[in-house]
């Protein structure tokens, strides 16, 4: 027996507010607050731009400068902890307690060397920059599992795009201290203070995890528009960096790039908006088409017999959580954390994360020595270490992008690009050994893009080696051997 039921109500448009809803509450809008939240957590790398005010009014030598810097680099790659609470704690609650430390320890730097509390010990400096740069953890163990566990199947050029922002960020802070407070350091690190803690405070709410159903159709055209505004911003930025050092600019020239970077820098907002309008297109159509109701008799139909249920393993209760530890599952499923640490895997990871940093840091941190040894003066010094950091970022966010296509369409495991990011790295490294005119230059888009390689490949080797159960955790214990290069 078939009903079937007119429906002449007239359907009229979704209010303004609820539109506003559906954007706040989506998957893109969450995707888009994590860039924004990723693209203002890199205070840590302009420390060299505010180093210099920090030893010059607390009267540091050379060596007590680079003691700041080890605990800065401690603080910024010691996240095994930080983790551990992600395991526990919502996205939202980890990136506030990021943004408060971040406020807490900048500011108290702010305060020091702005002579407004009497001048600390050294120790006292070197924990509040610890827990300044730790905030930098909690944004990449908030954000970075949240959006891997939302996006598994595109997890490499999501990875990439918003590693990319991070590493974007520090110029975006540059661009947007000169046109506010002009060329005064002590004012720098009072923006690294209040703007990385205010960027989290305010999206901090729609970052969550989200039921992952099957991948959407357009996902991977919407993720590489992503990819593309990124760029677009990167490209942007270089420009300036190199106009600026070409010409003297005026504060109204400087707030008109500036307003230039937060305009590119807020450009994925409108793409999510977009998408977000192109689906309440659709389903106000649907609502309009929907004239007649069908409503069809159940028909009953007899229970078949269903083969008995295999019944699951159950794990003994008293039973030690060290006892599993060598008793590991398969390379892709849930692995526990001693399970993972043990694991040739994680060792490989290691030495990989330890040579392959290790190596680059080393080159970019002395860059401007070498480039003097050379016999190259001082503005083209700083040339190199701009085109590191430009080729830095396009090799986050490539890899990324060339990762997944490789994957899906041919096969090519992830650790096959992480081998030709150290095979870069032999060829950068050899440039700089036996110099020829103008090697130097190649030598640094070489080490910046192999450097840039090495970050998204190790979190997305970590999350499809171990799984995603404990990857808040694991992220950030392969990074764990990052500081002893700089003891070493």
């Amino acid at each position: 027996m078939t009903i079937i039921l007119t429906n002449n109500t007239n359907i009229g448009r979704i209010g303004v507010v609820k539109f506003i809803a559906q954007v706040i509450k989506g998957r893109w809008f969450m995707l888009c607050a994590s860039f924004f939240i990723m693209g203002g957590s890199g205070g840590s790398y302009l420390f060299g731009s505010y180093s210099e005010v920090i030893k010059s009014t607390q009267g540091y030598d050379q060596s007590t400068l680079n003691l700041l810097g080890f605990f800065k680099d401690l603080g910024g790659n010691l996240g095994a902890p930080i983790g551990l609470i992600g395991e526990i704690a919502p996205p939202w609650l980890v990136l506030l307690m990021g943004s408060s430390l971040n406020f807490v320890g900048y500011f108290m730097i702010w305060l020091v060397v702005t002579g407004k509390i009497f001048k600390p010990p050294i120790w006292q400096v070197c924990l509040y920059i610890a827990i300044g740069v730790s905030s930098q953890n909690f944004a990449n163990t908030g954000i970075i599992t949240t959006c891997v566990k939302n996006f598994p199947e595109s997890r490499g050029t999501i990875l990439g795009v918003l590693k990319g922002y991070i590493g974007l960020s520090g110029a975006i802070m540059t661009q947007l201290y000169l046109a506010i407070y002009g060329n005064d350091s002590e004012s720098l690190i009072l923006l690294v203070a209040w703007l990385p803690a205010v960027i989290p405070a305010i999206f901090a709410c729609v970052v969550r995890f989200m039921k992952v159903g099957t991948k959407q159709p357009n996902e991977e055209k919407l993720i590489n528009q992503f990819l593309l505004a990124s760029l677009v911003l990167a490209i942007f930025i270089m420009v300036m960096i190199i106009v600026q050092k070409q010409v003297v600019f005026s504060k109204a020239a400087y707030a008109g790039s500036a307003t230039g970077a937060c305009i590119l820098f807020i450009l994925p907002l409108f793409i999510v908006i977009r998408q977000e309008l192109s689906l309440w297109n659709i389903k106000e159509e649907l609502a309009l088409s929907a004239n007649e109701v069908v409503v069809e008799k159940p028909q009953i139909v007899e229970p078949k017999e269903s083969s008995p249920i295999p019944k699951e393993k159950t794990k003994d209760p008293n039973l030690s959580c060290f006892a599993s530890i060598f008793d590991k599952p398969e390379r892709g499923e849930d692995h526990t954390i001693l399970q993972a640490l043990v694991s040739i895997d994680m060792l490989l990871l290691l030495t990989s994360s330890f040579v392959g940093y290790g190596t680059n840091v080393t080159v970019v941190d002395n860059l401007g020595q070498i480039g003097k040894s050379l016999g190259y003066t001082g503005n083209t010094v700083k040339s190199f270490v701009s085109l590191v950091s430009i080729w830095n970022y396009f090799g986050r966010v490539l890899s990324g992008l060339v990762s997944d296509t490789l994957l899906q369409k041919y096969k090519v495991p992830r650790p096959m690009l992480l081998v030709f990011s150290h095979f870069l790295t032999c060829i950068g490294h050899l440039l700089i050994v036996f110099p020829k005119p103008g090697s130097i230059y190649f030598a640094s888009v070489i080490i910046g893009f192999a450097f840039g390689v090495l970050f998204p490949m190790l979190y997305a080797l970590v999350s499809e080696l171990f799984g995603l159960k404990h990857f808040s955790t694991l992220q950030n214990c392969v990074l764990m051997v990052i500081p002893i290069d700089h003891t070493c």
